[in-house]
């Protein structure tokens, strides 16, 4: 877990040498066809299935965000990045349409993709460590997106993980590995 925290604080690197502010200043096409960070910003209870040498939460780093504002600020952090990515952003309590949407969202909202993973993961570990506002809100953004947008390409499947993940809010380790 120290690895895993240290990462996180900006003070330590994942298991290739990179900082978490490295990674997050990656451009949107690295971030895309880089597939081994995600496990690293956004950690979560269960093993990835890709990734062994992904980092796992225990419940000493969940005590830690949960005493941490700056862990949490930190997450925050990684989530605008990610939402960016995506072509979204947080604004105003809430998370909608950012000024990049219509050039990001053929990458991911038009069809399934492996980003369908990323956003459940991305939405399991909000809940785990102490974001589950976020989490919400993302998912509400989500579901009004697939409702509003008329180019949806995302399946039932996908939407039903994401209210999963929320709806959980992955409180417990799982007995399986996860994909993502």
């Amino acid at each position: 877990m120290t690895e895993l925290l240290a990462f996180l604080r900006g003070s330590g690197t994942d298991h290739r040498g990179r900082r978490l502010d490295e990674i997050l200043g990656y451009d949107d096409d690295r971030l895309e066809y880089t597939h081994d960070y995600i496990q690293w910003v956004f950690p979560l209870r269960e093993a990835s299935g890709v990734n062994p040498r992904a980092p796992v939460i225990n419940d000493a780093l969940v005590a830690e965000f949960a005493a941490d504002e700056a862990l949490r600020v930190r997450l925050r952090a990684s989530l605008d990045r990610m939402l960016s990515f995506y072509g979204l952003e947080r604004r105003d309590g809430r998370i909608d349409k950012g000024p990049n949407w219509l050039r990001r969202k053929g990458n991911w909202f038009t069809q399934g993709t492996h980003n369908d993973l990323r956003i459940t993961r991305i939405l399991k570990c909000l809940c785990a460590l102490g974001l589950r506002d976020e989490a919400g809100h993302l998912l509400a953004c989500l579901l009004a997106l697939r409702s509003s947008e008329p180019d949806c390409g995302i399946g039932d499947t996908a939407f039903r993980y994401w209210q999963d993940a929320v709806a959980a809010g992955s409180t417990g380790p799982q007995e399986s590995r996860s994909m993502i």
